[in-house]
């Protein structure tokens, strides 16, 4: 299964505005992706298309994240995903 790891840019971390924009790219996907925290297990990652699981993920700016998706175009979608955790969205 293809997974990057993305650090988040965004100086208040995955909240609000950047959950939002990351959560809306990942549901206009036709893959399943999964986000966890960098370290830990695969079954506790949780849908990437979730704003609610984004938040309660409590990534930090700085934070390390693993994104997976299983599928045809996996390895593109995550490389643009990866683009949107590691722009600062707050500074636009």
């Amino acid at each position: 299964m293809p997974e990057r790891t993305a650090t988040i840019a965004s100086r208040v971390g995955l909240h609000a505005r950047p959950a939002a924009i990351f959560a809306e790219a990942a549901g206009d996907l036709d893959l399943d992706v999964t986000i966890a925290r960098q370290g830990e297990p695969a079954d506790d990652a949780m849908d990437a298309a979730s704003i609610l699981s984004l938040m309660s993920l409590g990534a930090s700016h700085g934070d390390v994240v693993v994104l997976r998706a299983e599928g045809e175009g996996a390895d593109a979608a995550l490389d643009s995903l990866v683009r949107i955790l590691e722009t600062d969205h707050d500074a636009e």
